[in-house]
């Protein structure tokens, strides 16, 4: 074997536990947003992935996720493909909670599958709260909610998150800025319109709740600029390369999450 990915190896099997590996192999994972009591039974579609693609049967346990901190390992009492019953077995209220929140406020690339993809990173990395910014730059004005809400689903199962991301409708960034003057934390606004700039890694401090501001391709206006600035947002930089509306957001994503561990 080759030394190089012999040590790759080596120190991932170090570093990761081997019950998080097999965990990651074999946990089948499905979003029951309504859980209340000690049986449930998965919608048509989760109950069509579990019993006729996984292929699942009765008494085999799955793992459940109700986007709002619960986790709940069950066991499969009914494999009906329309209708899949399960038994709760156990149950972890309020599982990786976090102590601070992350509010990231975007405007939609125009090619939607740029936005799907910041959406799935950003969930799976950590984000509590996304809102879509109608600005002057835009070159998309309208996202459909329901779409975006699917990509965090899918995220959240893939990653093993308790806790969905909220999903705010399109605002005018005028309205989002002037909305967010309460906001309790710390508020940024990333922008390329003068340099340099205090960057984001090395003015935010972790534990608190951050809120921050990617604009479009064409970048925020200064006249946004100005406003967010006049509504309590500082400017920032993040790093030292022009980034896609996209990357910016997963930068900004990543470097809290990383300031945070």
């Amino acid at each position: 074997m080759n030394i190089e990915i012999f040590s790759t190896l080596k120190n991932f099997s170090i570093l990761t536990p081997l019950w998080r590996v097999s965990l990651r192999i074999t946990m089948h994972i499905f979003y029951t947003p309504d859980i209340n009591s000690e049986t449930y039974t998965l919608n048509e579609e989760e109950s069509k992935h579990c019993v006729r693609v996984l292929r699942l049967k009765e008494g085999e346990t799955i793992h459940l996720i109700d986007g709002k901190g619960g986790y709940y390992v069950a066991e499969i009492t009914q494999a009906d493909a329309r209708h899949c019953t399960v038994m709760i077995i156990n149950t972890e209220k309020d599982k990786d909670i976090r102590n601070w929140h992350l509010h990231i406020a975007i405007a939609p690339t125009k090619n939607m599958d740029r936005l799907e993809w910041f959406v799935e990173k950003a969930t799976e990395m950590g984000i509590d709260e996304l809102s879509l910014i109608n600005c002057a730059n835009s070159e998309r004005k309208v996202v459909k909610i329901e779409r975006i809400q699917k990509v965090c689903i899918s995220a959240i199962k893939q990653s093993i998150k308790a806790y969905i991301p909220k999903i705010n409708e399109m605002e005018d960034f005028k309205n989002f800025v002037e909305r967010t003057r309460e906001f309790k934390g710390e508020k940024y606004i990333a922008h390329c319109q003068t340099a340099p700039l205090p960057q984001l890694k090395t003015i935010y401090r972790s534990s608190n709740n951050a809120l921050i501001l990617i604009g479009p391709e064409g970048d925020f206006t200064i006249e946004e600029v100005n406003l967010a600035k006049s509504n309590g947002f500082k400017e920032i930089g993040l790093g030292h390369s022009r980034l896609r509306t996209e990357t910016a957001g997963i930068y900004a994503c990543a470097v809290t999450n990383s300031l945070n561990l």
